[in-house]
């Protein structure tokens, strides 16, 4: 966490990147003296801290493409952040690098009922677009435990889940289209308003790209009505292999409810003991399932839930009957990360996807490995599409508890690979994740991916040192650019 090193050259050239910087977003918006840095040094994933070089807060697009421009003649490395709620490293600076901040770019800029849809900047927090439209009997639907304070352009670059995901999608299922900036400064549009856009999907391969391929300035949501009635059922059972079995019968028999969402007993306790949300204390393990609808069918549905949870075992159920009861069922789950500082100093979050039916298989393991690293794990997790979130709970003070906490969490990962699943469900890849790819994606796999990369930035000066655990040149891997017009091959046919 040092300041850029006092070489006479390297100051001089900082001291004329901080003037050019502040000639396009003013000075007072370029952060160079460690006070003001020290907030941007790391994002969520808190374990690891690097301070930048420099922070840039641009306000406009204009600025962003300038800013980039500036960078890339340069040959200056940038890291784009958000609101900083990243899970995964993604956001933490380079200490020869500049950090992009895109918190002025915070306004709503259009609200369309007539197609359903709003334009953004990324800047917005996830929650202001529901609020901004609840008046008319509209959402958006993606909800991370975040939303309050993370940015709609932070969950489009990790592509942002939530606990209301298993029915209503992830980011990129309520994500219409985009504005970016390519490291050269040009600005460019995928999608639009329309329901699908034709040609190549490059909104799908800008979502969940963790800022390597361009800078995003403006995003256009998909809006849906809010459902007539909402009803949440909490269920306590004896063991996770009990609640576990319900999700699978739940699914199983054709219900998808709009979150499905599960806790084990470190992880209630402590949400109960943070927010009193009403919570099963004798319960090994909750589970909260909310289905939405017409309010013949919610009944139907919660009776049909009721049933399979009584012959899973279920040791408890309720169901809201008002809204706070139901908001307060979720509050308890959105609270789980925050609420685990009450049982130990420091929390490291873990972020895999399994198959639902090996839920129990894997929950087991997590439990054996915990008892072998003498590291306490509580698991919260969107049970419904088999995203896991466990807690490992540790105290940074202890000298060699980090390293160890790490080696659980690969080993983790790398059973949630081992059992047909994947290393990431929402958090993305970033510096966490980057060394266990290679459990994932063979040699050829990640040299393809970085092919992407290449294609929109050439000189790897876009969030660099993320996602990729041995980075190859382009030149390297055989990337081909057009230079003024003209393909490098004269025998390639036009057309």
């Amino acid at each position: 966490m040092q300041m850029p090193p006092a070489d006479p050259a390297i100051l001089e050239q900082r001291q004329s990147l901080i003037a050019a910087l502040g000639d396009i977003v003013g000075l007072d918006h370029v952060l160079a003296d460690e006070t003001s840095m020290r907030t941007y040094e790391s994002d969520g994933l808190s374990a690891y801290r690097q301070m930048p070089m420099l922070v840039v807060l641009p306000a406009t697009t204009a600025e962003v493409s300038a800013v980039m421009r500036l960078c890339g003649e340069r040959g200056v490395k940038l890291v784009p952040r958000g609101a900083g709620t990243s899970l995964s490293g993604g956001a933490l600076p380079l200490a020869d690098g500049v950090t992009l901040g895109l918190s002025r770019l915070n306004r709503i800029l259009e609200i369309d009922y007539a197609n359903r849809c709003a334009v953004v900047q990324p800047g917005v927090a996830n929650l202001a677009v529901s609020e901004a439209v609840e008046a008319a009997g509209f959402y958006y639907a993606p909800d991370p435990s975040s939303q309050i304070v993370c940015s709609v352009g932070g969950n489009v670059a990790e592509n942002s889940g939530g606990v209301h995901c298993l029915k209503y999608g992830l980011t990129t299922n309520n994500l219409l289209g985009i504005e970016m900036v390519m490291i050269d400064g040009e600005i460019v549009r995928f999608g639009g308003r329309q329901f699908d856009a034709p040609g190549y999907d490059m909104l799908g391969v800008v979502t969940g790209s963790e800022g390597m391929l361009g800078i995003i300035t403006e995003v256009t949501v998909r809006l849906l009505p809010k459902p007539p009635v909402a009803r949440a059922l909490l269920a306590g059972f004896p063991s996770n292999e009990s609640g576990g079995a319900c999700v699978a019968e739940i699914i199983g028999n054709g219900i998808i409810p709009a979150g499905l969402e599960m806790m084990d007993r470190p992880a209630i306790h402590a949400a109960e003991d943070f927010c009193h949300a009403g919570y099963p204390l004798d319960a090994e393990a909750i589970l909260i399932c909310e289905l939405d609808g017409p309010a013949v069918e919610v009944d139907a549905l919660i009776e049909q839930v009721s049933e399979l949870a009584n012959a899973c075992g279920a040791t408890s159920l309720k169901v809201s009957t008002t809204e706070d009861e139901r908001q307060k069922f979720w509050l308890g789950r959105k609270s789980a990360f925050p609420a685990a500082a009450r049982i130990a100093p420091d929390y490291y979050v873990m972020d895999g996807t399994i198959p639902r039916r090996r839920l129990s298989e894997v929950l087991r393991r997590i439990s054996e490995m915990s008892k072998e690293y003498d590291l306490p794990v509580a698991n919260v997790f969107h049970a419904g599409d088999g995203n896991l979130h466990p807690l490992i709970l540790y105290d940074a003070n202890n000298p060699g508890e980090l390293e160890k906490v790490e080696e659980l969490g690969a080993k983790i990962l790398t059973l949630c690979v081992e059992v047909g699943g994947v290393l990431t469900g929402e958090h993305g890849v970033g510096v966490e994740k980057r060394d266990l790819m290679p459990t994932m994606f063979t040699e050829d796999d990640i040299k393809q991916q970085q092919r992407v990369k290449c294609a929109f930035d050439p000189d790897h000066l876009l969030n660099p040192g993320k996602v990729f655990p041995t980075l190859h040149r382009c030149a390297e891997l055989g990337q081909m650019h057009v230079h003024h017009g003209e393909l490098p091959w004269p025998d390639i046919p036009r057309f």
